[in-house]
Formats: C-alpha cells, sequence, structure tokens
C-alpha cells in the first residue's frame, strides 16, 4: 500500500534572471505543501555574480543546493554544457520529477536529459507561442512543450496552442502566472524611482518613461539599434527616459560606436537594476519601451501602458486583454505610439484571469496530485510509465 506521507523531490530549475521570478513563488509554494520536497538547480546561464545575489536575496529564493555554473556561449555550446553538467547530477538526486520554467537554453537542456532518462518533466508558462522560429527562445518552448508531462499555462490560448501541437489537453492545466505571483508578493516592497534614480544623480524625473532593450533582433544588427536609439532620443525630448542598460545591449552600442547617442540628460542610464528597484521604476513610469516578455506581463499588472518594440509577442493576453501594444521597429511607428501615449494616456486595459497571486499554489496542489496519482499506478504495475490525472 502507499504510504500517505510519501515524499516526493520535485527537482527545480532556474537558469536566468528571468527565470528567478518564476522559482520564487514555486519554491515558496512546494515548500508548504506537505509530501513535497522541492530542490533547486542554478544552470549558472546568466552568471553575473552580483545580479544573481541580487535576485536571490530580495526575492527570498534558497541559496540552490546545485550550481552547474555553466556561464556563456553560443546556443547550441551553452546547451550542450548545460546537458553534460546536468546529466550526473540527475542520477545523483533521482528525482521523482523535474520542473523547468520559461523558455531559456537550460529549460530546454534539462527537459531534454531528464526525459531520454524517463524522468517526468514539468513545464511552467507552457503554451506560449510568438510563431516566429527565428526566436530561439520559441525553439526551446516548442520542444519543451513536446516532451513535457504536465504543463502549466498562463493564459487559456496556449491550451488552443497546445492541443493544435498534438499535446493531449489531460496533460495541461491552466494555473495563472507566477510572474504576477511574485509581483503581488513584493510591490509593497518596491524601491521607490526617486531612491533608484539618485544613485544616477537624477532626483527629479518625473514624469518618465522606461526603457528595456535585449533581444538579438534589436541590439545585434548596428542599423537597428542605430534606428532604436534615434527613436529614443527623439522621444526623450518629450518624455525623460530611464534606461536600465543590459551587459550584452551596453556591449552591442560600444562595438557599433553609439554611445554618443544615448549622451544626453533626457536619458538616464543604470547598470541592470535588481528586482525591487526595477519594480518601483516601473510602478511609478508613465510608460514602458520594451522588447522584454515578462516586463509586458508586469506592466499588464500594474496597469501601465507597455509599447513592445518587435513584431510579434507570444504574450497575446497583454495586448487582447492588458496595456500592451507591439509596435514593431519601424521608428515612425513608435514614436507615434509613444506620442498618443503621452497625449490620450495609453491602454487602459484589465488584469487576466487568475493573474491573482495565487498560480504557484495551484501548481503545487495539481503537482502533488499528479504524483501521487503516478507513484500509485507504479506500485499496481512497476514501470516508467507515464500517467495523466
Amino acid at each position: 500500500m502507499l504510504m500517505q506521507d510519501q515524499t516526493h523531490t520535485v527537482l527545480c530549475v532556474v537558469g536566468a534572471r528571468p527565470n528567478f521570478m518564476k522559482i520564487a513563488p514555486i519554491m515558496r509554494a512546494l515548500h508548504a505543501h506537505g509530501g513535497l520536497r522541492p530542490r533547486l538547480l542554478h544552470t549558472g546561464q546568466h552568471y553575473d555574480d552580483d545580479m544573481k545575489r541580487s535576485f536571490f536575496e530580495q526575492l527570498s529564493i534558497p541559496q540552490p543546493d546545485v550550481d552547474l555554473g555553466v556561464g556563456s556561449g553560443s546556443h547550441a555550446v551553452q546547451t550542450a554544457e548545460v546537458m553534460r553538467r546536468f546529466e550526473p547530477v540527475l542520477d545523483s538526486e533521482n528525482p521523482d520529477v523535474v520542473l523547468v520554467v520559461g523558455d531559456v537554453n537550460s529549460t530546454i537542456a534539462c527537459a531534454l536529459v531528464a526525459v531520454k532518462k524517463q524522468v517526468p518533466v514539468v513545464h511552467v508558462e507552457a503554451g506560449l507561442r510568438s510563431f516566429d522560429r527565428s526566436m530561439p527562445e520559441e525553439i526551446n518552448r516548442v520542444l519543451t512543450d513536446q516532451i513535457s508531462d504536465v504543463l502549466f499555462t498562463t493564459e487559456r490560448s496556449a491550451k488552443i496552442n497546445l492541443v493544435h501541437e498534438g499535446v493531449a489537453p489531460e496533460r495541461i492545466h491552466f494555473v495563472g502566472n507566477v510572474m504576477i505571483d511574485t509581483l503581488l508578493h513584493h510591490v509593497e516592497r518596491a524601491i521607490p524611482a526617486a531612491h533608484t534614480l539618485q544613485d544616477y544623480g537624477n532626483t527629479a524625473l518625473e514624469p518618465y518613461g522606461v526603457v528595456t532593450l535585449h533581444r538579438p533582433s534589436n541590439v545585434d544588427d548596428p542599423h537597428m539599434l542605430r534606428q532604436l536609439l534615434e527613436v529614443l532620443r527623439q522621444a526623450s525630448d518629450r518624455l525623460p527616459l530611464v534606461f536600465p542598460l543590459h551587459p550584452r545591449t551596453r556591449a552591442r552600442i560600444e562595438e557599433a560606436g553609439l554611445l554618443r547617442m544615448l549622451d544626453t540628460p533626457r536619458i538616464s542610464i543604470t547598470r541592470p537594476l535588481g528586482y525591487l528597484e526595477m519594480l518601483g521604476i516601473m510602478v511609478r513610469a508613465t510608460l514602458v519601451l520594451t522588447d522584454s516578455g515578462g516586463i509586458q506581463e508586469e506592466t499588464t499588472a500594474l496597469g501601465v501602458p507597455c509599447l513592445t518594440l518587435r513584431e510579434n509577442t507570444e504574450r497575446p493576453i497583454t495586448v487582447e486583454q492588458g496595456t500592451n501594444t507591439v509596435v514593431g521597429t519601424d521608428p515612425q511607428r513608435i514614436y507615434r505610439a509613444f506620442t498618443d501615449i503621452i497625449e490620450d494616456g495609453g491602454k487602459a486595459g484589465c488584469v487576466p484571469e487568475l493573474w491573482d497571486g495565487k498560480a504557484a499554489q495551484r501548481i503545487a496542489t495539481t503537482l502533488s496530485a499528479w504524483l501521487a496519482a503516478r507513484a500509485a499506478q507504479d506500485q499496481q504495475v512497476p514501470s516508467k510509465r507515464k500517467v495523466n490525472i
């Protein structure tokens, strides 16, 4: 007979800064749920020690039980290195399930190793699609979903995508958005924008907008990068901008000789900000210009107008219900949309269904039931069969 107090080990994988905000509430929920033993593995895909320490401390993420220390590299090199280092850890940890989040290289790498060793895979934030296969993240998303046993979604349209791709409906669970769990848990602790901007000699910037840029399609092509910087400088004449500069973006700007384009008191360049600093900046912003998927969700939850500097989004609910507008990368279109918000206030939007701060709790409850059902079935017929609830 299956013991009622049987504990199931959940090996949770985190690899890059976007993962940190997703794993924090999951770790809390798994720890609080009886019968689940979470273990945290950090691949080291994002290897900036200061940024890692800042996020882990601010989000109260426990120190990783395992740190693979992979570091940077091309997509192929990084993915292969995560797989090479993850396999022996998987053997020694012997978890009941591997839980991966998001769409970074660590997500697909660890999922591949696990499924080939017949360890069930859980994917949090499944089914999001930009339908743009030139995006490395899109490849990671599609492949991870295909090999996952349990798929947790943030919006109902994700299930439509998954079923269309042949994923059995009973494997899909709509639970809400763990990114919003983190935002709601910490919004009262957000560091005021004025305090953060003081460090950069700017004490009276409001109102202001916020900019983030990091996607290769925007920053790797010098011509595209120049166009975007030009429209940002033009926009700053209407509204001062705060621009936390991603290390990779700064490197590309310097390589292209474009740093002088940001040499204006109307654009405040900062280092990459910790979570609470960035949250404080966004809460008070008039608008945000970004190519980040997560920020599209956060601005929708905060009710802050967002302009997405991409031709598509894998988060359509932020456009359909939220404050997000996809404006592409054409400078004239960007500036028109920017001006519309300055003059009219932008989209009001609403908070999507189940973005209520309880997604991680629903994940823990569903996962616990799935693991119990699987254990019971394995006891009746010993095998590595996958089951669904």
